[in-house]
């Protein structure tokens, strides 16, 4: 065990023989949970890994995070929470409108708004909001990249013009890694040589119901509920997410009471023992999370498109879909995430078949028949596929390695692939409810999630007239020839999955399609 989880597990009170009690019997049917709800006004979850990136929404761009970066900033959109298909909802902004051409937006903000310090929001705070991302210039920029002028006619009115018409821009800025207003005070005293990166490690600079009081990478962070916020009181004042880098201790956590919900990345086992226990509460929530399998072109057997597709033929989708995410998720249909496009339209069409790679093995080098099969060790699901592909493809004359790779590592492979995996397994979403967001993404040659660098002329082409009209047959025709280069595969449409306390209120009303294992705090009660 790591010092910093020791630390962890001290100041959480848990006893060492639990501890080993339950490493010792491994997970067990339909746990026992004892729990009240709290008194002192402190909700407690958790990480199971650091989020690898600072709560800065400019910079973060990852997953078990995204409860930091909902929560302590605001955009002037979002998405409703509480359905299962994406509505674009009021958030510092009341009011929309945009022009025919898809370039000019007019937006009416909220009034009576402030900054964690006082400070009021109005409409002078957009621009340098989004002149800071482009700065920071990290993964999420490209969503203000067009952005040719910010007017303010008045301090609750903003017209924002784009240089070319975009299809998804009011979904940018709905999305959960869409540009959040920053104070601009803030923004402009802390600039230091790095457009205030190293004063947002540990502070924030929003207007969200919450404020963080704690970073501390490796160890946990805090928030408190902002007294000034221009919603409702909040039902809990603090909220506790320790990093705790093992399963099985979040679980008996959360069985003995103290941990108040699990909001990420429970595996199969640990799923199989919350459903129907009338103990916990547990959600499968709508998700545009898809579980991919992604494939290096780039070394090894994998350089050749033959030997891509026959192992998306040898993987069986639904058989793995239904050996790892039985009873939280849909089947894999098409290459987008579930309800992105319109029904009938997105198609992946892959037969199961393990003759094709047999035959390309049969006359591949041994140096080719070592498959590295990756994971991301933030996600137990993972390693689980990994392990159930591994065992197969070794039945298929490979000699396949399954190994694990932190989060930080994974997105470090983005435009430089030196030590990425041959086969890499992790789960993957859109940054905002438009196919653009997807297909751009995971498919462009300048992708923030295309960690394996595969490509395809003919889909960079078609990018930029598909954002611009928006035409969801031409995003379709985008998922067809990414899945023919055969270095993507959708294996599954997964639901996010949570277990709560039954005492805790309101997380379906808290939680939004596009930001999977977050929930909006505000919304929660006991």
């Amino acid at each position: 065990m790591r010092p910093s989880a020791a630390r962890l597990l001290r100041r959480l009170a848990v006893p060492a023989v639990l501890v080993m009690a339950l490493a010792a019997c491994g997970g067990t049917a339909q746990p026992a949970v004892t729990s009240t709800a709290p008194t002192d006004g402190v909700l407690r979850l958790s990480f199971l890994q650091d989020p690898g990136q600072p709560p800065d929404p400019d910079i973060y761009y990852a997953g078990q995070g995204l409860i930091l970066t909902q929560n302590l900033y605001e955009g002037l959109l979002q998405y409703k929470t509480g359905v299962d298909t994406p509505q674009l909802a009021p958030a510092l902004a009341t009011a929309w409108q945009a022009s025919p051409d898809k370039k000019t937006f007019t937006l009416t903000l909220r009034a009576g708004v402030t900054f964690h310090d006082g400070t009021p929001f109005t409409s002078a705070a957009v621009k340098p909001s989004f002149d800071r991302r482009l700065a920071v210039n990290q993964g999420p920029a490209y969503m203000v990249q067009d952005v040719a002028s910010v007017a303010t006619p008045s301090p609750t009115e903003v017209v924002i013009t784009l240089k070319e018409p975009n299809s998804a821009f009011l979904d940018y800025l709905a999305s959960p890694y869409g540009p959040k207003m920053m104070n601009p005070t803030i923004l402009r005293d802390h600039a230091g040589p790095d457009h205030a990166q190293t004063y947002l490690q540990t502070h924030d600079a929003g207007t969200g119901a919450y404020t963080l009081t704690k970073a501390e990478v490796g160890q946990g962070y805090e928030m408190k509920a902002y007294p000034g916020w221009w919603g409702p009181k909040p039902f809990f004042s603090t909220v506790e997410l320790p990093v705790i880098s093992d399963l099985s201790t979040q679980q008996l956590l959360l069985n003995n009471g103290q941990l108040h919900g699990i909001l990420h990345d429970l595996n199969a086992p640990a799923v199989k023992d919350y459903l129907g226990n009338h103990a916990v509460s547990s959600y499968s929530l709508p998700s545009f999370t898809t579980e991919q399998v992604y494939i290096n072109p780039n070394t090894g057997l994998f350089t050749d498109q033959a030997a891509r597709k026959a192992f998306q033929q040898a993987l069986d989708v639904e058989q793995l879909r239904n050996q790892v995410f039985a009873g939280r998720s849909d089947p894999a249909t098409g290459n987008y995430p579930e309800g992105l496009l319109p029904a009938g339209i997105d198609h992946q069409d892959i037969k199961p078949d393990t003759a094709p790679l047999q035959q390309i093995v049969s006359a591949a080098s041994p140096e080719d028949r070592k498959i590295v099969l990756g994971y991301d060790t933030s996600q137990p699901d993972d390693q689980q596929l990994a392990n159930l592909v591994g065992a197969k493809l070794q039945g298929l004359g490979l000699t396949p390695v399954v190994q694990g790779y932190p989060t930080s590592q994974v997105f470090g492979w983005v435009g430089n692939q030196q030590g990425a995996p041959n086969v890499l397994f992790t789960s993957f979403w859109p940054d905002a409810a438009h196919p653009y967001t997807a297909a751009h993404i995971l498919y462009g040659t300048d992708g923030g999630l295309n960690y394996l660098g595969c490509s395809d002329p003919a889909i960079t082409a078609a990018l930029p007239g598909a954002l611009q009209s928006g035409d969801p047959a031409a995003f379709a025709k985008i998922g067809e020839m990414a899945s023919a280069t055969g270095c993507w595969t959708n294996v599954a449409y997964r639901k996010d999955f949570m277990v709560t306390q039954t005492w805790l209120k309101g997380v379906e009303q808290a939680h939004d399609i596009a930001a999977p294992m977050s929930l909006r705090i505000a919304d929660l009660s006991a």
